[in-house]
């Protein structure tokens, strides 16, 4: 199996006998910046949640993300992970916490693809790049 991820969505990809399946799973998360020269005025800052506790709701919002896309890679036994950013390292991470799985992980940098880009960037990695016969 392969996903493709950022911090936005993932797509799962799974190779089959039958043909490909893959799945997007949206990100919930989004990063509030703050803009330079913004700020609360003097009576606003009670208003404005504080640093500590958005940074707290993002990280919740990512382990949820990061559980949801764990939860339907537990069958296979080896997992390429790519994508652009961060979110790879942190997504296997989340799997090393996992001690019921034993999965080979792989991790490769990636741009952003389209959706066949990803499946066929997987099937070549697995080597399941054979020309397939459609009926």
């Amino acid at each position: 199996m392969g996903v493709w991820i950022d911090h936005r969505d993932a797509v799962i990809i799974s190779l089959l006998d039958g043909g490909d399946e893959t799945k997007r799973i949206p990100s919930t998360v989004e990063k509030q910046l703050r803009r330079d020269g913004e700020g609360p005025g003097p009576f606003e800052a009670d208003k404005v949640p504080s640093d500590i506790s958005r940074e707290r709701n993002y990280t919740g919002h990512l382990a949820h993300f990061y559980d949801e896309i764990v939860s339907h890679l537990h069958e296979a036994g080896a997992i390429l992970i790519f994508g652009p950013g961060e979110a790879k390292i942190e997504l296997k991470k989340r799997f090393e916490k996992d001690k019921a799985a034993d999965h080979v992980i792989v991790m490769e940098v990636a741009d952003k693809m389209t959706e066949p880009q990803m499946v066929a960037h997987v099937r070549h990695y697995f080597h399941h790049d054979a020309p397939r016969l459609d009926a």
